[in-house]
C-alpha cells in the first residue's frame, strides 16, 4: 500500500505530503482546490504522460514521490519501496525505484503491479470495443501474457515481411527502372573513390590556399631578412671577431655562439624556403581541390550528410541491386518464411482463443455478480469472442472481443456503447476494476470521481462496494457524494489558500467531528443542525 505521497511544483501545489493509510481513503474539497492534481500526480508517478503546463508557475521542474509498504515484494528494502519521478520543463525525466535510475517504461511496468487508477476518461475507454480484448486478457492472467509476448514477436516479423512483399517493385518495367537508378547511384559513389577524412583534409588545404598570398608574402619577407640581414650581419661579425680571437678568452666564447647562430639561421632559411615552394605548388592545385570538394558536396546532397554515410548508402544500394537481380529467389524465400510464420501464429492464436473462451464465461459471471451488488441486478453481461477463420492476423491474434450487456429483463444484449448510461458505465468500470485488481493482486486502487452520473440507491451501493474492496485493498477515492465519503476510514480535505499573492493547495486529515461537518457540507452545502444530524446518520449506517 501507499504510505506517503509527496508532490512538489504541480499546478497550485507548491509542496504537499499526504500520509495515507490502509482501507478506504477519501479525498474531498472545494472545486479547483487540487483534488484532481493529486490524482494527476499519481498518474505521473505511474508512468503516465506529463504536460509541461502542469509545472507550477515560476518553477522549472515537478517532482512526485511515493513510498509503498510492500514487504512481500522482492524489490522492497526493509519492507518499503520508494518510487520517484522528476520532470523538467525541457522534457528531461529522472525516474527512480529505490534510488536506482530506471526508464519511464520500466517505471510504468513496475507501477502496473502496484497501483491501478480509474480516471474520468476510463469510461470512454471502455466504450471502445478495440480495448475489450485487453480487459479479457488481463483477466486470463500470466499464461496469456506469455503467449501474447511469443505471438507478438512473430507478428512484428510477419508484418515486416508482408510490407516487403508489397514493395516488390511492381511489374517488370518498374523493376528495370529501379535497377537503372540504383546502378547509376552505385557507379557515381564508386567512381568518386571517397575516403574517410578526405573532406576535412581538403577543407584545410583550401583554407591554406585562400590565405596563400598572405602566407607567401610573409614567408618571402622572413626568408629575405634572414638571408640578407641576419646571415650577412652575423657573417660580417664572425669575420671581424676572428681577427682578434686570441686577444681575450671571452671573445672566443662570443665567436662560438655567433657561429652556432649562423648555422641555425641557415637551417631556418632553408626551412622557410622549402615551405614557400610547397605553398607555391599548393596554389597551383586550387582548382583541383575545389572540383573535388564540389563532387563531395554533390554526393552529400544525394546520399548522406558525411562521407561515411555516403559509403554506407552505397553498401545498401549494392545489396538492393543484388536483391532485385535475384528477385524471384528472394520473393520465394520471403513467401516461405511468411507461410512458416503464419503456421506458428495460427497455432498460438488458437491457443490464445482457447484461453479466452475458457475465461470469458467466468469474467461475465463475475461482472454480473459485481453489478448485482451495485444495484444493477437485472443486468446480464456477455463477453463475445469472434475467431477470424480467414486468418486475418491482428496484434492480439485472430480473436475479436466485444462486451455486450442487457440492463433489463427480456432485452436483447447490445454493445456497451449503444446502451449504457453514464451511471451504468461508472458502475461497470468499478465492477471490472474490482475483478481485475483481485486477479492481478494489485494492492492499491485509485478512483477519481467514480460517482459520475449516479445518486440514491446506486450511490449507496457504490459506497458499500468500495468499502468492501477496501477490506482487501487500499482504496483512494476522490468524491463529491456524501454517501461515499461517509464510508471512509480516513478522510482528507483539500483546500486552497492565497499566500503572498500565490494560490497554494493544502491537505488535512480530518478528525471525526470534522468528517461529520464535511459530509454535511457535501450533502446540503451548509452545516445546519439538520445537515449535521443527517451526516451522523450516514456515517453510522
Amino acid at each position: 500500500m501507499i504510505t506517503t505521497l509527496h508532490i512538489k511544483n504541480i499546478g497550485i501545489i507548491d509542496e504537499m505530503s499526504i500520509d495515507l493509510n490502509e482501507g478506504f481513503n477519501v479525498l474531498t474539497g472545494e472545486t479547483g482546490a487540487g483534488k484532481t492534481l493529486i490524482i494527476d500526480s499519481l498518474g505521473i508517478i505511474a508512468g503516465g504522460r506529463f504536460s509541461k503546463e502542469m509545472i507550477r508557475k515560476g518553477e522549472n521542474y515537478s517532482y512526485v514521490e511515493l513510498c509503498f509498504y510492500a514487504p512481500e515484494n522482492e524489490q522492497a528494502m526493509d519492507g518499503n519501496i520508494i518510487v520517484s519521478r522528476e520532470i523538467y520543463a525541457n522534457g528531461r525525466n529522472l525516474c527512480k525505484i529505490n534510488d536506482r535510475m530506471v526508464t519511464v517504461s520500466a517505471l510504468k511496468e513496475f507501477m502496473k503491479t502496484m497501483l491501478d487508477i480509474h480516471g474520468q476518461h476510463d469510461n470512454q475507454f471502455l466504450l471502445d470495443p478495440t480495448t475489450h480484448i485487453r480487459y479479457l486478457d488481463n483477466f486470463v492472467g500470466s499464461e496469456m501474457k506469455a503467449r501474447k509476448q511469443e505471438y507478438q514477436a512473430l507478428y512484428q516479423e510477419w508484418k515486416s515481411i508482408k510490407t516487403e512483399l508489397k514493395q516488390n517493385y511492381g511489374d517488370e518495367k518498374e523493376k528495370e527502372r529501379r535497377l537503372d537508378l540504383l546502378e547509376y547511384q552505385l557507379k557515381e559513389i564508386q567512381e568518386a573513390e571517397l575516403t574517410v577524412g578526405e573532406e576535412e583534409k581538403l577543407e584545410t588545404a583550401r583554407r591554406k590556399i585562400e590565405n596563400n598570398e598572405k602566407i607567401q608574402n610573409a614567408l618571402g619577407i622572413a626568408h629575405e631578412q634572414i638571408e640578407m640581414q641576419g646571415i650577412d650581419a652575423i657573417s660580417t661579425s664572425i669575420h671581424a671577431l676572428e681577427k682578434i680571437c686570441g686577444v681575450e678568452e671571452e671573445i672566443e666564447t662570443i665567436l662560438n655562439n655567433l657561429k652556432s647562430m649562423y648555422y641555425d639561421l641557415q637551417e631556418m632559411g632553408r626551412d622557410i624556403g622549402s615551405l614557400k615552394e610547397q605553398n607555391e605548388e599548393a596554389g597551383e592545385n586550387k582548382q583541383e581541390i575545389e572540383d573535388r570538394l564540389d563532387l563531395i558536396y554533390s554526393l552529400k546532397r544525394k546520399y548522406g550528410n558525411t562521407i561515411p554515410e555516403i559509403l554506407e548508402y552505397g553498401k545498401k544500394v549494392e545489396a538492393e541491386i543484388e536483391k532485385i537481380t535475384n528477385m524471384d529467389g528472394y520473393i520465394k524465400t520471403l513467401k516461405e518464411k511468411k507461410q512458416k510464420l503464419e503456421v506458428q501464429m495460427e497455432a498460438i492464436s488458437k491457443n490464445m482463443h482457447d484461453l479466452r473462451e475458457n475465461k470469458a464465461k467466468e469474467l461475465s459471471t463475475s461482472i454480473d455478480k459485481e453489478l448485482s451488488e451495485l444495484e444493477m441486478q437485472n443486468s446480464k453481461f456477455q463477453v463475445r469472442i469472434e475467431y477470424n477463420t480467414q486468418k486475418e492476423f491482428g496484434p492480439d491474434g485472430l480473436d475479436r472481443v466485444e462486451f455486450f450487456i442487457s440492463t433489463n429483463i427480456g432485452e436483447e444484449a447490445k454493445p456497451l456503447h449503444k446502451i449504457a448510461s453514464g451511471g451504468e458505465m461508472s458502475r461497470m468500470m468499478l465492477a471490472i476494476k474490482t475483478i481485475l485488481a483481485n486477479a492481478d493482486e494489485i494492492p492499491t486502487l485509485v478512483f477519481d470521481e467514480i460517482d459520475t452520473g449516479i445518486s440514491g440507491k446506486a450511490a449507496r451501493a457504490v459506497a458499500e462496494k468500495m468499502k468492501r474492496i477496501a477490506k482487501t485493498h487500499q482504496v483512494i477515492c476522490v468524491t463529491h457524494l456524501a454517501v461515499i465519503a461517509a464510508k471512509s476510514d480516513y478522510h482528507y480535505y483539500i483546500n486552497k489558500e492565497v499566500v503572498c499573492h500565490h494560490t497554494k493547495s493544502k491537505v488535512k486529515l480530518l478528525k471525526e467531528s470534522e468528517v461529520i461537518e464535511e459530509i454535511a457540507r457535501l450533502a446540503s452545502g451548509e452545516n445546519t443542525p439538520i445537515a449535521l444530524e443527517h451526516a451522523k446518520q450516514l456515517r453510522a449506517s
